[in-house]
């Protein structure tokens, strides 16, 4: 009998669901999206920065206040993509993201849906913020692979899951049509084995030493990432 190739066994016990949990970081928190207390909250933190809509592939932006909250409140019972509210170290929602493309028996999970308002761009919560639905989608839920996928002309989500440590693994051309055009995603990953080496880079990068008197980072997450490969 010929022998063929074949991958390891793995464990095949099914991943959870995401949850209603609440993740509590040194700089903020991870909540589950509650359209009426987050609501009025994100609105104020979105509002006027129609920018942060344009890669959100069919939704966005929202022309005033009510058209938003309604939207926000058809989220709030969905379960696949599962909605969280990132909180500000006052408690005050910032930014949304979830957890979606979820396939528990393959112990597959996507991390998307991102909406980070200005505020919450290009801070140590914003990181934070992915560092703790990473580590709830890998040491609590149980994935195997955690994934990230963005549209491929955006530049920013392209450089920050490399920045967090995803590996990119491709183009698929003309995937969808967003908003009327044509859109190739480009596919980024991280695997429960690179997970604890991912973790040790965030968690360094977070700890309040490794930034000076005016905020600025000592060394870089992506810098930290590359020492732990």
């Amino acid at each position: 009998m010929t022998d063929f190739p074949v991958g390891p066994l793995v464990d095949t016990t099914p991943a959870q669901l995401p949850g209603p949990v609440t993740l509590q970081g040194r700089y903020g928190t991870v909540t589950r999206l509650a359209a009426g207390r987050h609501g009025p909250e994100l609105w104020e933190a979105f509002r006027g920065h129609d920018e942060i809509w344009t890669y959100l592939s069919s939704y966005g932006p929202f022309t005033n206040g009510a058209a938003f909250l309604a939207w926000l409140r058809e989220r709030v019972p969905l379960t696949d993509p599962y909605y969280y509210a990132i909180l500000d170290a006052d408690g005050r929602a910032v930014g949304l993201s979830t957890l979606m493309e979820i396939r528990p028996v393959m112990r597959v999970i996507e991390v998307g849906h991102i909406v980070y308002s200005p505020a919450l761009q290009r801070t140590r919560l914003g990181t934070e913020a992915q560092y703790m639905l990473a580590r709830y989608a890998f040491e609590m839920l149980g994935y195997r692979r955690y994934e990230w996928k963005c549209n491929s002309l955006n530049a920013p989500s392209r450089a920050a899951a490399v920045r967090y440590g995803f590996a990119y693994e491709g183009t698929l051309r003309q995937r969808i049509i967003a908003k009327g055009r044509s859109r190739d995603d480009a596919y980024f990953s991280m695997l429960d084995s690179e997970w604890p080496a991912r973790k040790r880079a965030f968690e360094r990068w977070l700890e309040p030493e490794n930034f000076d008197s005016d905020g600025n980072q000592q060394v870089s997450l992506a810098d930290l990432n590359k020492m732990q490969a």
